[in-house]
Parts: C-alpha cells; sequence; structure tokens
C-alpha cells in the first residue's frame, strides 16, 4: 500500500496512460501495416551544414554533423506523430505560420521572375507617384536672426543693393547658407516647416525678402529650380523591380487563395447590411 502512494509510482502509471493513448490512435500500431519511410538525403545534411556554418562560421565536425542528424530524425519523427494525434490543430502559432508558409510561396515565385523592360516601363507609367523625382530648388540665404529690428533688415537690403558680399551680411546660425538642388522635404526639414511652399514662388536670382522660416527672418535668393520628373528606368531599375515583385507577390498571393478558397464550401456568419 505504501508503493501505490509512491509519486514514482503515479509517473509510471500517467506514463503507461499516455503511450497506451498513442498506440490506441497511431494508424500504423498493431495494424500490419508497413512503417513508414523517412528519407533524409545528401540535400537534408547540406541544409544543416550549411545552417551550422552559418551560425558558428565554420564547418561541423563528424560529431556535430552527426547529432544535427539525429536531431533533425528526431524532430521529424515528433512532428509526424504529433500531426497524427492532431496536435497542430486549434494552436495559432503553428496555424499561422504554415498560412505564412503558403504565402512565401507566393513570394518566391515573384522573386524568381526577372521581368522585362517593357514590363517595368509599364509599371512606373502605371505608378508614377511611387517613382517620380520632386521638384527641387537650390537657394541661398541670409539669416537676419529671430526678430530682427525693421532697421536692420532695411540695412541688410541697402547692402545687397550696393552690392556688398552677400555671405558676410547677417546673423551667424548654424543653418546652411546654401543649399544645391534640393526635395520639398529635406528644405523644410532643414528650415522648419512651410519654408520651401515660401520660395516657391521667388524669380530666380533675385534677392527677396525676409522670408519666415522656424527659427527666424531670412534674405533669400532662389539660384535653381527643378521641375519634378519620371526618370529613365535605367536609374531606377532596382526600386522599381523590387516594387513589382512585392506587388506581383501580393497579386499571386490573393489568386492562390481565391484558387485554393474555391475547392470549399465555405459558411461563415454574415454580419454585413
Amino acid at each position: 500500500m505504501r508503493f501505490l502512494k509512491e509519486p514514482l509510482f503515479h509517473f509510471i502509471l500517467i506514463g503507461a496512460a499516455i503511450f497506451g493513448w498513442f498506440a490506441l490512435v497511431s494508424p500504423n500500431q498493431n495494424s500490419g501495416a508497413p512503417p513508414e519511410v523517412i528519407v533524409f538525403d545528401n540535400n537534408d545534411v547540406d541544409l544543416l551544414i550549411a545552417r551550422f556554418e552559418n551560425t558558428w562560421k565554420r564547418p561541423p565536425n563528424s560529431d556535430e554533423l552527426q547529432a544535427l542528424i539525429d536531431g533533425a530524425v528526431r524532430e521529424e519523427v515528433l512532428v509526424r506523430e504529433a500531426r497524427k494525434l492532431g496536435l497542430d490543430r486549434g494552436d495559432q502559432v503553428i496555424r499561422a505560420r504554415l498560412a505564412q508558409k503558403m504565402d512565401f510561396l507566393a513570394d518566391a515565385i515573384a522573386s524568381a521572375v526577372e521581368p522585362e523592360d517593357s514590363v517595368l516601363e509599364d509599371y512606373i507609367v502605371a505608378n508614377p507617384a511611387r517613382f517620380a523625382r520632386p521638384p527641387r530648388l537650390a537657394f541661398e540665404q541670409i539669416y537676419l536672426g529671430e526678430t530682427p529690428e525693421p532697421d536692420e533688415v532695411e540695412a541688410a537690403i541697402s547692402m545687397l543693393k550696393a552690392g556688398e558680399d552677400w555671405a558676410a551680411i547677417g546673423v551667424p546660425s548654424l543653418m546652411p547658407k546654401a543649399m544645391p538642388l534640393t526635395a520639398p522635404k529635406a528644405i523644410d526639414a532643414t528650415f522648419g516647416p512651410g519654408f520651401h511652399s515660401g520660395l516657391e514662388p521667388l524669380e530666380v536670382g533675385v534677392w527677396v525678402g525676409p522670408v519666415q522660416s522656424g527659427y527666424g527672418l531670412h534674405m533669400v535668393r532662389v539660384t535653381e529650380t527643378r521641375e519634378g520628373s519620371l526618370p529613365p528606368l535605367a536609374d531606377i531599375r532596382e526600386a522599381v523591380v523590387l516594387a513589382w515583385r512585392r506587388d506581383t507577390a501580393e497579386d499571386l498571393s490573393l489568386a492562390q487563395y481565391e484558387h485554393l478558397a474555391g475547392q470549399y464550401r465555405i459558411e461563415k456568419p454574415d454580419f454585413g447590411e
């Protein structure tokens, strides 16, 4: 009676019950059917070696390789048996991972395709906003200070009219005195939101001001403007191919799902009107 109360005895009983359940639910147990074959070939070994080298930056020795193979075989056995027991059902992590792998198939197909230039040209025309270069503007500026007095502004304007060196006029600051051809977002990032919009209507080559920035007032001379444009394919081919493959993979994934879903009769509640 004392033995029956030992925890070890209870553990043995639980283990026997579990393995007895395995024997009942496993279709190959006691059925006389030949055992399933697990084939582990050279390609599988090469994959294990590549993973090991990627992690440890060296090839595995013979003992390590044998341990890798034994571990992979053990994993395959347990995965197969877990599926037979239905342990993958109802597990959201496993279900999400399997669904993700199905989507990866579409990604792999799209990545393997090398589109013709004509296809990419059509893709650019259909998506101009994704590849167009924004308008750019170059200018020079004289910082007058955060809140300059009216006479200080007039003095700066007078010196410019007199032809004095513009770089020596104004208040020193960390802001660049000249900007090369620059996109609106970069200009606003440097001088504050909205500064670019104040420069757009200015005449090229003429000092104008004061112009308000996020830091104060400036005299500004626009030196060059460049309209937005679609660059030639040769200049942006890598970005276009990447975007085309991403969109193609999404289209393939949707088509794949619609084809597969068509093989099922799907019943679900409809909460729409």
